[in-house]
């Protein structure tokens, strides 16, 4: 069954080939999970049949079906995704009750989150183990975390640096990863399926913002040179490996690898960086973009051509949109040495723009670069 590539929302208020199988309510937008081979319903198929789908099994999409019996019919629509109540609260507080009952990702950004804590303003007092009971007593068929301490964490920004200093993968490992994973693992839990999201901004960092590049950093090159980040990286793929428990990697976004000198080397990182793992590429679902980026999912009236990739918006780039982004870099991990059926996510939590100056239509400008920018919705 195909479709058009939709995307959700995962960024909390501080940061913000595919074939579609399913769209899940998720935050202010829509987040699908897309895989290279969608599940047919069997030829014949009224839909009246009931089938269970297991959440315990591990599936080819998290976010497709239940963990409880359903029809032939309903298998392949999104299943129930995890509001969590602190999140919700805050929303309707602050005037977003219109998106208060969605379901969103929880930030596991601090060792602290791991337990929970008595008061965080930002974040939340609830910790793992809290938010998968309350998963099971909503009745989710699927749960979301970001997984996000790194040693050194996010090199080339100040704003969202963690908790860890750049060689501090013991405590990252033994502190952080291993106890998310214990919680995770936990059988109580083995037919809620956990979702992962790992590790924003960090392997992509290591290829943008390195070496001679202008926006190179001293921080991004320390974390290139002590190999810690795809230490940690492969490190929390190998611990996270229940069959109910599903990782994807950050792949940021076309406008920091679109580039042809970025793409092909990412893909390599990326796939080096798994087969460190326990288990190597195959302990890798898929991976989300635009996590931590505001790109619009699909530029309705740009086409990237030899002319338009000379205009100063689009600047030699190859895509303006993480649809077209994430089906092509998708090929590359592929070809990289992926699993052909690794899926992607797109996170469109505050990608774009709106009001009464959105573009409804393509500029009739017969100036390239005045088209550009009458046309683009980014």
């Amino acid at each position: 069954m195909s479709r058009t590539l939709l995307s959700g929302s995962i960024v909390p208020g501080a940061r913000r080939g595919l074939t579609v199988m399913a769209a899940v309510a998720l935050g202010s937008a829509l987040l699908v999970a897309a895989s290279a081979q969608a599940e047919a319903t069997p030829e014949g198929a009224t839909g009246t049949q009931d089938v269970a789908v297991d959440g315990s099994a591990h599936v080819d999409n998290p976010f497709l079906g239940s963990n409880k019996a359903t029809t032939l019919a309903s298998a392949h629509f999104q299943g129930k995704g995890y509001v969590n109540p602190e999140w919700s609260e805050k929303a309707k507080n602050d005037g977003g009750s219109a998106i208060a009952n969605q379901p969103t990702g929880v930030w596991l950004d601090r060792i602290a989150a791991i337990e929970g804590t008595d008061n965080s303003s930002s974040n939340g007092s609830m910790g793992l183990r809290d938010h998968l009971d309350a998963a099971l007593e909503q009745g989710a068929d699927y749960a979301q975390f970001v997984i996000y301490d790194l040693p050194g964490r996010d090199c080339a920004a100040l704003a969202s640096n963690g908790e860890l200093g750049p060689d501090e993968i013991d405590r990252y490992k033994q502190e952080y990863i291993d106890p998310i994973a214990e919680i995770q693992n936990d059988s109580a839990y083995a037919d809620l399926r956990i979702i992962n999201i790992i590790e924003i901004d960090s392997l992509p960092n290591l290829v943008t913002n390195v070496g001679d590049r202008e926006t190179a950093t001293p921080e991004c090159d320390v974390m290139l040179e002590n190999g810690n980040y795809q230490e940690g990286i492969s490190y929390a793929l190998s611990q996270f490996t229940a069959s109910n428990v599903y990782n994807y990697i950050d792949a940021a976004h076309h406008g920091w690898i679109g580039w042809d000198d970025n793409f092909k080397s990412s893909a390599s990182l990326f796939a080096d960086t798994a087969k460190m793992a326990d288990g190597g590429v195959a302990t890798v679902d898929g991976f989300i973009v635009n996590t931590a980026n505001y790109s619009a999912t699909k530029e309705p009236f740009i086409k990237v051509t030899e002319e338009s990739r000379k205009t100063k918006w689009i600047d030699w780039n190859r895509y303006v949109d993480e649809t077209t982004f994430a089906k092509a870099f998708r090929k590359e991990l592929v070809s990289a040495g992926f699993n052909s059926k690794i899926g992607m996510l797109i996170d469109t939590s505050r990608n774009g723009w709106g009001g009464s100056k959105r573009p409804t239509k393509a500029s009739t400008s017969s100036n390239i670069e005045t088209f550009v920018e009458e046309s683009r919705i980014d």
